[in-house]
């Protein structure tokens, strides 16, 4: 896996500029964006985001014309970094390189849910995302299938509803959260 190269890694690379300060501020803004969707929804502030990331307004708007713009650059940044979690977990036994990558979809869908009103499903960026993520992740779970760890009788697709699901609601804290995936993953482990 480690050779395979993703349709939204072309998207991240060519976003993202080449210049070190740049790109320093460029990815300050993906970190502040992250952090202010997730607390605020997609309709947080713009001069909010660039007084996290450190930079002015000018900036943002150098880097991310449009709203939209930073929407689908921070979408397509999760979604890459799916993907280099599956290089990465690739060489683990097989649960626990799926189990790996779940936990750090599970994350991805926080950004996933702020973002995905202000994007259309239909979107290129939308399409290139999700042929990155499931050739990222489907590998993983077919893996643990032929390995006899994960059952045989379910797909990738009903794989990621259910974690889709789970991450959907509100939790009082991580532990009860971790505690339901945990939870909702034995039902995913093939019985021995």
């Amino acid at each position: 896996m480690s050779a395979q190269s993703f349709p939204v890694s072309e998207i991240v690379a060519t976003r993202r500029p080449h210049r070190k300060d740049a790109a320093r501020n460029y990815d300050a803004l993906l970190a502040a964006a992250r952090e202010a969707f997730a607390e605020q929804g997609a309709e947080a502030s713009l001069e909010d985001i660039a007084r996290r990331a450190g930079v002015g307004i000018g900036t943002l708007y150098r880097n991310f014309p449009t709203r939209r713009h930073l929407f689908e650059s921070l979408y397509a940044g999760e979604v890459d970094a799916l993907c280099e979690v599956a290089r990465e977990v690739a060489d683990l036994e097989p649960w626990e390189a799926l189990t790996t990558w779940l936990d750090r979809f599970a994350g991805y869908m926080v950004t996933k849910r702020a973002v995905r009103e202000a994007l259309n499903d239909e979107s290129e960026i939308f399409a290139a995302c999700r042929e990155s993520m499931y050739a990222a992740g489907t590998p993983l779970f077919e893996r643990a299938q032929r390995a006899g760890e994960a059952r045989t009788d379910m797909t990738f697709v009903d794989l990621l509803r259910m974690v889709a699901g789970i991450t959907a609601t509100t939790f009082d804290d991580d532990t009860q959260r971790d505690r339901v995936m945990s939870i909702a993953l034995d039902g995913v482990r093939a019985t021995r």
